[in-house]
């Protein structure tokens, strides 16, 4: 599944907000941080300390606080302060509860927030881990953004926080071109030229790196108030209340100052679907991770700039799942492999013959199944399932893959063929289907 899920919160909270954080500082010495981090589905994946325990964080751009989904591998990290609170935000259901713990202590590659405030999530079912593949512990945005200069550079997945950010862009500018940005309400703006109906739109739109897609446009928000034929109706992710449904389709030309992309792919949320949100005046969408991978970035809040510059992927199509298949980890298993060892000779039968020798061993696999299906896609039209198991894809066994990389294969071109084995109901079924590009 192409992860694509936008956290826009608005909290309700039952007490008294206390003093704003401080945020992170650098330790004595320390004059840039750099972190590597994994690139899955067009978001960045990076590891923090929490109260001293590692954990796995989305870093999002559109989201104001730092929250915690899932401990279920680390079950040992203490929190200070719990009280109840509310969140919604993204999806069409009601507001689920959750806690906020203060005085937490964050830290990472020579940068530390002695105090910082973290919102947890309690409904067990928003599980973010199962849909990317490996564990999320939690969603870190404007915090680890606000006080420093951020450089994100896709085509070598690291981030290089700075200390000095005068310094920095003295050596750094002249190298990307430099836009306006505005910070509201804590998160990044920024506007972009839309070709759309014929019509050029100039588009304030949120910058948002927890999102997969290219773009997201607010339907009936003019003048994008008719989405642009050939469309289809797709699930987009799934916010804090519930899930993100909407309509995927091609707009004629998105132009980011110099930068320019033809008839990239385009996803418009349902106005269901956002009406939790509290959106701040002229944002139409917003820019997301399939068209931010494009770029190395130079992200900074202080000084309200933003400055890009063509990544390694800037020129790669515009995809998006073919066949319909949405698929998540549900868990792993315990898989028997025969590991072949160097031949010996068989001495016992005083013999220069060379004889094989094998092991076998034991290895936790994923387990791979089907979380939905587009109506009317190939997947469907095949006799595919909800709730199927994955057991081959194109003769190999589907736990040999990442999660990433079955996502990828189903967006490579139209016209492949796809053989899926699948288990149902403790039977084995074979189905065979074409990726059809309906864009």
């Amino acid at each position: 599944m192409k992860l694509r899920i936008a956290f826009w919160l608005v909290f309700f909270f039952y007490f008294c907000q206390l003093n704003a954080q401080e945020g992170f500082v650098f330790e004595p010495g320390k004059h840039k941080a750099i972190i590597p981090f994994k690139l899955i589905n067009n978001l960045m994946f990076i590891e923090l300390q929490v109260n001293g325990v590692p954990l796995n964080f989305l870093l999002d751009s559109g989201v104001e606080e730092t929250i915690l989904l899932s401990l279920e591998n680390k079950s040992e990290v203490r929190f200070n302060q719990v009280q109840k609170i509310k969140l919604r935000g993204l999806g069409s259901s009601e507001a689920i509860e959750g806690l906020k713990s203060s005085h937490n202590q964050l830290s990472f590659e020579g940068l530390s927030d002695y105090n910082h405030d973290l919102y947890i999530v309690l409904d067990q079912d928003f599980n973010f881990s199962s849909h990317v593949g490996i564990p999320v512990n939690g969603i870190i945005g404007y915090h680890f953004f606000k006080n420093h200069l951020v450089q994100i550079n896709y085509s070598k997945r690291k981030i290089t926080v700075y200390k000095d950010p005068v310094k920095a862009h003295q050596k750094l500018d002249k190298r990307f071109e430099i836009f306006p940005i505005t910070i509201e309400k804590a998160k990044p703006y920024f506007e972009l030229d839309v070709l759309f109906h014929h019509q050029t739109q100039s588009s304030k739109m949120l910058i948002d790196t927890g999102n997969s897609d290219a773009l997201w446009i607010f339907q009936n928000t003019p003048p994008f108030t008719q989405v642009p034929q050939p469309n289809f109706e797709e699930y987009l992710g799934r916010g804090f209340s519930g899930d993100i449904n909407g309509k995927r389709a091609k707009v004629s030309e998105i132009q980011i100052g110099g930068f320019k992309f033809i008839k990239p792919i385009v996803s418009f949320p349902d106005s269901v679907s956002v009406k939790s949100v509290n959106l701040v005046p002229g944002r139409r969408g917003s820019i997301g991770g399939e068209l931010l991978k494009r770029f190395d970035i130079l992200l900074d809040y202080t000084n309200q700039t933003i400055a890009l510059r063509k990544s390694k992927y800037f020129s790669e199509p515009f995809q998006y799942n073919m066949s319909g298949i949405e698929l998540q980890n549900d868990g792993t298993q315990w898989v028997q492999e025969t590991v072949r060892l160097a031949t010996v000779k068989d001495d016992k039968n005083n013999s220069e013959n060379q004889v094989e020798a094998f092991k076998y061993k034991f290895s936790l696999k994923p387990i791979y199944s089907i979380s939905g299906i587009r109506k009317n896609s190939p997947a469907e039209k095949c006799g595919l399932q909800k709730g199927d198991i994955l057991v081959r894809i194109n003769g190999a066994q589907a736990y040999r893959y990442t999660l990433q990389q079955i996502n990828d294969m189903l967006k490579t071109h139209e016209g492949k063929i796809m053989y899926f084995t699948v288990e149902r109901a403790g039977k084995k079924l074979e189905f065979q289907f074409e990726l059809q590009n309906e864009l």
